[in-house]
């Protein structure tokens, strides 16, 4: 028994040095680490005195608004304050998955989440594949400047323009009519709302989100193109076996940042576009949440429909960014 003690012993002895060697370098690390990091300030305060403006931002009007999600929780009151209301735990949570209009809430905001990043994310994809076979200079800017504009356009301005042309009078329903068919009620047809939403979206996003496709593309070796040429590939071939490789990994990041937010169908487009008529088909998560929470003041129910919204799109985000890691090695972290 002595003998085995003596032998722990220096085990032991060697277990104690080693951690604290190990958080000794680990404090040291930390330490260098601060000091670099004061260099750094005192060598670029400019940059950081720019960077000023952009953190208070975020700070003020993104994570400090995070104290007042523990309302999700609580009966909220008013006159109470957050900490003086009541704690309820799940009860809102429970209440919005007993709701009458839960699953059509879910299945209006999928469904048009799920529409929009399949028709609206390759779109600009192709668009900036074909500018960049474009030749004419003149033409290619020209073709830009056209699809770049609508991107501009306030939503309250695209709804104004749908609503006007789309009208059972409008321009569209006078060319069904000029050719002997009959008008048809686009705004108050429910069947009809989601492809109006998607592809008005389309039109108004897809020439600003191409720009960084093109950049991408700018970047991309002539000599590759060159050589395929030599061997014989077509323009085809060359996009599809140069460009899109070479932009594989912009186009992998841009997915998994846009199926990161398909549950974060927004509240301004939908809402203005919505009616009596077709409420089956438009009313999605941001317009109850605007609602129950706005208009019928109930803060602590809307609090936690929201949250409960925020944590499905960061669950979709994590989720589609492990599977782009594991099959494309491309990710955000």
């Amino acid at each position: 028994m002595t003998n085995m003690s003596e032998s722990v012993a220096p085990v032991e002895k060697f277990e104690t040095y080693r951690k604290k060697k190990l958080f000794k370098n680990r404090q040291n690390a930390k330490k260098k680490t601060w000091v670099e990091w004061r260099k750094s300030v005192r060598k670029n305060w400019e940059l950081y005195l720019l960077l000023t403006p952009v953190i208070l931002y975020f700070l003020i009007f993104h994570y400090f608004p995070l104290y007042g999600l523990q309302i999700a929780f609580k009966d909220f009151i008013a006159t109470k304050g957050i900490l003086g209301s009541p704690w309820v735990g799940f009860k809102h949570f429970e209440r919005f998955f007993d709701s009458y209009y839960f699953w059509r809430l879910i299945k209006n905001t999928v469904g048009i989440g799920v529409f929009t990043l399949a028709v609206s994310f390759p779109i600009p994809i192709v668009l900036a594949l074909m500018l960049n076979e474009v030749k004419s200079l003149r033409f290619k800017k020209f073709v830009q400047t056209v699809v770049y504009a609508p991107h501009f356009l306030s939503t309250v301005v695209v709804v104004g323009m749908l609503l006007l042309f789309l009208k059972t009078d409008g321009l569209i329903n006078q060319v069904i009519r000029l050719f002997g068919g009959a008008p048809i009620d686009f705004i108050t047809e429910p069947a009809l709302f989601k492809s109006l939403y998607v592809f008005s979206d389309v039109w108004q996003t897809m020439g600003w989100s191409s720009i960084i496709y093109i950049a991408a593309l700018a970047a991309v070796d002539p000599s590759q193109h060159e050589a395929a040429m030599i061997d014989g590939a077509s323009r085809f071939q060359r996009i599809i076996h140069i460009n899109i490789p070479a932009i594989m990994p912009t186009i992998v990041i841009l997915f998994i940042l846009n199926a990161g937010s398909v549950m974060a169908v927004g509240f301004e487009k939908v809402y203005l576009m919505q009616n009596a008529l077709n409420m089956s088909s438009s009313d999605v998560i941001s317009t109850f949440v605007y609602r129950s929470g706005i208009l019928e003041a109930q803060y602590s129910f809307s609090a936690a429909v929201g949250l409960f919204n925020s944590l499905i799109n960061f669950f979709m985000l994590i989720m589609v960014n492990h599977i782009a890691k594991k099959v494309n090695e491309t990710s955000l972290w």
